[in-house]
């Protein structure tokens, strides 16, 4: 990116170190493929006991109505329902001991999404459409937070700033259609813009104006917006005409 550089709003410009970011991350999904691992192996268990289970209850099934028909003892009807009991809780237990494991996998895809969010941000975004001015740092530099990369603006549409004394100012309103009026070869150069903006208040006229006579009136300022064809530049001076 050099200087005069036309960039589009949400490009991106830049990128900030992100490999320890990158590793971090891997760290985190190797963490979570081991830990998925455990949870696979309890699931399994889990499925091993819930057929023991529905076979016991058939055994169950088999041994109440034989005793209902005096083929069975009741020692065989207890056991068998000890036998179901004992599988019950041992599937419970093997649920409780999933419980963890599932919170850790969430913990993780938090720290995941985290780590996601910041290597985002890590990508530096143009904020707006327009031509880059001036650039401070070059890539590869270590810069300081805060300290800007590059200085941008639209020059699509540039705004003239005017001072307009007290007895002019009942001549103007915001959206009034005007004139700008800028030196060329021969004559003026005309454009057409529209009042942005009028100050609430006045103030003294600013030294940029020549006379010293001129600088001690009050004036109120205003800003003027024009659509630029590429020949007005930041800084020139131009004049307002009201129509």
């Amino acid at each position: 990116m050099e200087e005069g550089t036309e960039l589009k709003s949400q490009s991106q410009v830049g990128l900030v170190d992100t490999l320890q970011l990158h590793f971090a991350k891997q760290q985190l999904i190797a963490s979570k493929s081991t830990i998925s691992s455990k949870s696979a192996n309890v699931i399994s268990q889990k499925s091993v006991l819930q057929e023991q289970l529905k076979t016991t209850n058939l055994e169950k099934t088999r041994i109440r109505n034989m005793y209902s028909e005096n083929a069975a003892t009741k020692r065989q009807v207890d056991e068998i329902e000890g036998k179901v009991k004992v599988i019950e809780e041992q599937i419970k237990s093997v649920g409780t001991q999933n419980a963890p494991i599932v919170n850790d996998l969430k913990s993780i895809d938090v720290q995941i999404e985290k780590i996601n969010d910041q290597i985002t941000k890590s990508k530096i975004m143009n904020p707006i459409n327009g031509t880059v001015l001036t650039k401070y740092a070059e890539p590869g530099e270590i810069t300081a937070f805060v300290k800007p990369l590059y200085k941008i603006a639209d020059l699509s549409e540039m705004t003239l700033r005017i001072y307009v004394s007290e007895t002019q100012l009942s001549k103007i309103k915001v959206g009034q259609r005007v004139t700008v009026k800028i030196d060329g070869e021969k004559d003026m150069k005309s454009y057409a813009g529209t009042l942005s903006w009028i100050a609430s208040a006045a103030e003294f006229t600013p030294k940029i104006i020549q006379t010293k006579e001129e600088r001690v009136n009050l004036v109120y300022a205003a800003k003027v917006n024009v659509k630029n064809d590429g020949n007005l530049k930041i800084g020139m001076p131009a004049e307002m005409w009201i129509n």
